[in-house]
């Protein structure tokens, strides 16, 4: 590109220049002499000199990028000169997307849920000691965990991998192991009615003395009941030798405590104390798929882990927390609370120093006075507990003994699971002292302060406001409540409070499961008729009017707000209660067309249905059951039998007085004569009630009669 005057481009000496860097420096050199931005149109040479270049030249060759730029430039205005071009685009400003939040027990307040590990969630849940038949405070933590689960799975698609524990080495399994090996030998005896009557005397004795100091207002409870029925079966043995049938069977607890404290030392041998919790393990399996609850990806128990526990302890001790007295080994609270980096009792701090909490802690075969003697601060606790006779044992390094209760968790989860979890899971009483001496050995062991990210803790479960105890033989086992009710009608009674908050089963509760049950499977039964009437492809898409416009405009707004619910700390309670609202929406809709003799919009129903069955899917795992149309008919004609029952009753003179807001007068008989405003009920109006009098009349008069033939 040359002024006027100026010889033409000359490029042929750059074809002769074959490394880049060379040719720009000549490139760049012949262009310092030369006028090249006089605004004319690129020549045949510009445009062949640019197409040797491979992309703009660096700063350096100042002349050379000057140029290769205006080249571009007018290359592009010629490429577009004449065309219309497409106008500027914008991307919309949208709207933030809530966050999922957990309530996190580590900081008492909802947290944006973010795994460690990308989509992956690393979750450990403290399972059952089991020792006796599950019951509904399980079923509390178990069902609450997994409705967590398969909506962290299923909804927000999260990749979960769910461990979960049995704890089957405990001084409760030891001691329930040791009275039932006692008790089944004692039967085996065949005792003489005397001999029963004899020894439950003896037994009764250090009871009543345990009675007596215990302080307990549960506790105490229990135990009158127990000496009330002891009472009452040794009444009639008393006075002569009966068969002691009855009162063994009333006094084995009571007895069973007796013959453990004469003969449990002699209980020795390790598989008497492995049988009951197989056996109760079982059951709880069993249990747990009758609720329909998800098995875990990993299963733990404690009798298969104790290398893994024995070497998780050794390595605390090296680190300085832990400390051997006696053959029994110590986690150090002060050496750990007082190294830097490091705190004991995150999740309940207030907690530290409850005496009674740490006992219920340590079990009741470790809390004798030589026991606590052993510990340099009245706040640790056992890692692992040297064994005494009639207790279990494995080899250690500090002699014969056995696993800590806190310690197993931290092993199992620490061993599949990493130095660090997303997730921790179990029941709210577990905070203190078991999760907090949980991450305080494990962050011991990895030596971080992050052994687990989230902690969730499940709300109590009372039984009709009463406190519920398997200690205290308070409680509804699983089966029982199964027996009462389908596992779907538990599940949607637990979907329908929060899984934080202290859960009452009762009779209420049931009963609001079981009529939101049913009128999730009426509106799926109506759907599915008005999608069995026959159409052709094509007619199934009919016109929206202004009806269809409205119901789709709030189906996705109640998707929405379902969305922000879950989102908050999986709110199940009010995303419930914004698909029932959906429900009753779209059955006002159904309505509305029945009542113009309109066929409603198959296609807008269908996807509401397919929706809310996939919400059921998600929290379920079972689409609500639909019964079929003739059960749902019978349903409805006992409703109007009920309610016509309930109608008969009502004397002819009282129907009318109930009304109130639309009569403030009446006659001797019970028929109104002024309206709510005392204006005189009309001619025509008092014509029309006259005739719904007359057939009260009649219903009340067949009721009379029915009565009296009953008599």
């Amino acid at each position: 590109m040359a002024g006027a005057g100026e010889q033409a481009f000359d490029y042929g000496f750059l074809l002769c220049i074959r490394e880049d860097v060379r040719r720009l420096e000549a490139l760049n050199e012949y262009l310092c002499s030369r006028s090249y931005l006089a605004g004319y149109a690129p020549s045949r040479a510009d445009e062949e000199a640019f197409a040797l270049l491979r992309g703009p030249p660096d700063r350096r060759h100042a002349h050379a990028l000057r140029w290769y730029k205006h080249i571009a430039a007018l290359q592009t205005q010629t490429s577009t000169k004449g065309k219309r071009l497409q106008p500027h685009w914008s991307p919309p400003d949208g709207t933030e997307q809530p966050k999922l939040r957990l309530y996190n027990s580590l900081t008492r307040t909802k947290e944006v849920f973010i795994p460690q590990h990308s989509n992956r969630v690393l979750w450990y849940c403290c399972g059952p000691t089991v020792y006796d038949a599950s019951h509904m405070g399980h079923a509390r933590s178990y069902i609450s965990f997994d409705i967590l689960r398969r909506i962290l799975m299923d909804y927000f698609k999260y990749d979960v991998f769910y461990c979960m524990n049995i704890t089957d080495i405990d001084d409760k399994i030891i001691k329930r192991a040791r009275q039932t090996h006692l008790l089944e030998q004692y039967r085996a005896k065949k005792p003489s009615a005397t001999q029963i009557l004899q020894d439950v005397l003896s037994a009764r004795e250090p009871f009543k003395a345990k009675l007596a100091e215990t302080t307990d207002p549960d506790k105490k409870q229990m135990f009158e009941r127990l000496d009330t029925a002891v009472t009452t079966a040794l009444t009639p043995l008393q006075g002569a030798a009966q068969s002691g049938t009855v009162l063994l069977e009333e006094a084995k607890d009571l007895l069973a405590e007796w013959l453990d404290s004469q003969f449990g030392s002699q209980v020795t041998e390790n598989s008497i104390f492995s049988l009951l919790p197989k056996y109760w393990e079982g059951e709880f399996h069993k249990d747990m798929d009758a609720l329909n609850v998800l098995p875990p990806d990993v299963l733990t128990r404690v009798s298969e882990y104790v290398p893994e526990i024995v070497e998780f302890v050794k390595k605390i001790v090296n680190n300085g927390y832990g400390y051997e007295s006696n053959g029994s080994v110590y986690f150090d609270t002060v050496k750990f609370d007082t190294s830097s980096g490091h705190a004991y009792a995150k999740l309940v701090p207030e907690a530290v120093g409850d005496q009674k909490a740490l006992q219920e802690g340590e079990g009741d075969l470790s809390i004798s006075a030589d026991r606590l003697s052993e510990k340099r601060s009245q706040n640790d606790f056992a890692l692992w507990k040297a064994s005494k006779p009639g207790e279990p044992s494995w080899e250690s390094p500090w002699g014969k003994g056995r696993p800590g209760w806190h310690i197993e968790c931290s092993a199992m989860a620490g061993s599949i699971l990493g130095s660090s979890m997303d997730i921790h899971g179990g029941g709210f009483d577990l905070r203190f002292p078991h999760h907090d001496n949980e991450l305080a050995q494990s962050e011991a062991y990895f030596e971080n302060d992050h052994w687990v990210r989230y902690f969730l803790h499940t709300g109590h479960l009372t039984i009709a406001g009463c406190k519920m105890s398997k200690s205290l033989k308070n409680f509804i086992t699983i089966k029982d409540a199964l027996a009462r009710h389908t596992a779907r009608q538990l599940r949607l009674a637990f979907l329908m409070h929060s899984w934080k908050d202290t859960l009452d089963y009762s009779i209420n509760t049931m009963e609001s499961a079981i009529q939101y049950e049913k009128f999730m499977n009426e509106f799926f039964l109506n759907v599915k008729d008005i999608l069995r009437t026959p159409t052709d492809f094509t007619g199934q898409f009919e016109k929206w009017a202004v009806e269809e416009v409205e119901l789709n405009k709030s189906f996705y707004e109640k998707k929405e707000a379902v969305h922000e619910a879950l989102c908050d700390n999986i709110d199940t309670r009010s995303a419930l209660e914004e698909m029932r609202t959906l429900v009753g929406q779209s059955n006002s809709y159904m309505a509305t067309r029945k009542a113009a003799k309109l066929l409603p919009n198959r296609v807008l129903l269908q996807s509401i249905a397919r929706y809310l069955t996939h919400m059921f899917q998600v929290s379920l795992r079972t689409v609500l059951k639909l019964v079929d149309r003739e059960t749902l008919l019978k349903e409805r004609e006992e409703k109007k039998m009920m309610a016509k029952q309930a109608k008969m009753k009502v004397p002819p003179s009282e129907m009318f007085r109930s009304e109130t807001e639309k009569y403030s007068s009446f006659d001797d008989t019970g028929f109104p004569t002024r309206d709510a405003e005392g204006k005189e009920i009309s001619k025509g109006q008092a014509k029309k009630l006259r005739k719904l009098y007359e057939a009260q009349e009649k219903l009340y008069n067949e009721y009379l009669q029915s009565n009296q033939n009953g008599s």
